[in-house]
């Protein structure tokens, strides 16, 4: 009997650690290293409109999806919103390799500077922390930290930031 308690209790924490935040939620912070060793803090963004995208440089999607972050930035990073000033990506690499992620970075131009990674893999404890579980993954967060939406991609990504502006 303790045997299952002990497992059941130990599935049920699993599921817990995965559960992903909540729209209207406080976005948790992350507190990673960029390809320099520098912390850099989900919250020292605080104030402005971030993007955190959870990729890898040998996912598929996510590099076929860099370009439209790219022009998303680009467009977006000195604009105005209801509840921010300007947009900024948080981008967390699930890759294992540095030298792969810095060459992704490169070659796919993400001009942004908070690059961060624990090299963890799927093991990240950014990506546990918000429960990812398959990549491209993103919550688009406001001025006060809060989660507004999930997920957006291409024109989706585009259309939400347009309706935040002033």
């Amino acid at each position: 009997m303790k045997k299952l308690l002990a497992l059941c209790l130990g599935l049920f924490i699993g599921l817990a650690v995965q559960a992903q935040p909540a729209i209207g939620t406080k976005a948790p912070d992350i507190k990673l290293k960029n390809p320099d060793g520098k912390v850099i803090k989900l919250s020292s963004l605080k104030g402005k409109l971030v993007l955190l995208d959870f990729w890898a440089s040998w996912c598929g999607p996510c590099r076929r999806e860099n370009p439209n972050v790219v022009r998303a930035y680009q467009e977006f990073k000195d604009k105005k919103f209801k509840n921010a000033k300007g947009f900024t990506v948080y981008s967390v690499s699930l890759d294992t390799k540095q030298e792969a992620w810095v060459k992704a970075i490169a070659a796919d131009g993400l001009e942004w500077s908070n690059h961060v990674s624990d090299l963890g893999g799927w093991e990240s404890s950014a990506g546990q922390l918000y429960g990812v579980n398959s990549i491209p993954m993103s919550y688009l967060i406001d001025g006060d930290g809060t989660i507004i939406a999930t997920n957006l991609r291409g024109p989706a990504l585009d259309a939400k930031l347009k309706e935040l502006m002033k």
